[in-house]
């Protein structure tokens, strides 16, 4: 069982920055492939980022390339979304997510567990 826990959402303006943390329970963190996903309202998740179990793989949405960046700690067993030149299009609740399948997948169905969001607005 793992548990994971969003933090570091809020209110940014456009152009500026945000960097969301995500802790999990349990020891075997480093052995799972962890994704950031969003919900914008009317919308579906969608993935933003996912990262392998080694850090050493990583894939990002069209949309976020160049901007976010995902990176992971696992002797914290924490995992990172620097999010810099936000845009109100970024407005949405981003969830973290860990795949026991180690890799960085990118389908929301290949997840095992998911936190329970952290909200991002973005002002223009």
């Amino acid at each position: 069982q793992v548990q994971l826990v969003e933090s570091g959402g809020g209110l940014a303006q456009a152009g500026g920055s945000l960097r969301l943390s995500c802790v999990a329970s349990g020891r075997t963190f480093s052995s799972y492939g962890m994704g950031w996903f969003r919900q914008a309202p009317g919308k579906e998740r969608e993935l933003v980022a996912a990262i392998s179990w080694s850090g050493r793989i990583s894939d990002y949405t069209d949309s976020v390339k160049g901007r976010f960046t995902i990176s992971r700690d696992n002797a914290k067993n924490t995992v990172y979304l620097q999010m810099n030149s936000l845009k109100p299009e970024d407005t949405a609740v981003y969830y973290c997510a860990a795949s026991s399948r180690g890799g960085a997948p990118v389908t929301a169905n290949f997840y095992n567990y998911w936190g329970q969001g952290t909200q991002v607005t973005v002002s223009s």
